[in-house]
């Protein structure tokens, strides 16, 4: 075994010091488009899928009317230069009538653990299944956003034990960053 005072062993530290550096210099830089560099007070569009699984549960009142309550967990994946993430995990629980409303609350949890969160509502007698989103705030990089957005949703499988599981269709959405550093004390 060659001599720590060989000069091959000291240029070969140096070489794998100056490695390890790199390696981890490339780690800690993201390839996602994150919301930090972003001006403060500047609109920024997003599209992408949403696709979630979980319970649903429906009362039939009457021939053609049913009202659910629903809690999904999936994945939202984002495309677009201005989005603020590529991917969150994505719980919603909510309310719907098929005669009237649609209302629910969303949280979206990116791999920091910063979390964006959403108000969802549609009219289902004006805007059909199409849901809207108002995104009121956050944690972490989010803290302070604000913005809105909309999508279709469509259920790709209800079980008759309430199992279902669905996607959304035709995401997209802008976002702006507030001027705050943190979410308010009680307000998630």
């Amino acid at each position: 075994m060659p001599s720590v005072r060989d000069p091959m062993w000291r240029m070969l530290r140096c070489l794998l010091a100056v490695a390890a550096l790199s390696m981890a210099l490339a780690c800690n830089r993201s390839s996602d488009p994150a919301p930090d560099g972003a001006p403060k007070g500047e609109a920024r569009t997003f599209e992408g899928s949403w696709s979630a699984a979980g319970i649903k549960r429906t009362l039939t009142l009457g021939p053609g009317h049913e009202s659910s309550v629903f809690d999904l967990n999936g994945s939202v994946v984002l495309s677009g230069e201005q989005r603020p993430a590529v991917g969150f995990r994505a719980r919603v629980i909510g309310f719907s009538d098929d005669r009237a409303t649609l209302l629910g609350r969303s949280v979206w949890t990116d791999e920091r653990g910063d979390q964006v969160f959403s108000d969802l509502k549609s009219d289902t007698q004006v805007t059909g299944n199409r849901i809207f989103g108002t995104i009121r705030g956050g944690t972490g990089r989010y803290a302070g956003v604000t913005g809105d957005y909309s999508f279709e949703w469509k259920y790709m499988i209800e079980a008759g034990d309430g199992t279902v599981s669905g996607r959304s269709i035709d995401l997209n959405g802008q976002f702006t960053l507030g001027a705050s550093e943190s979410a308010p004390a009680g307000d998630p």
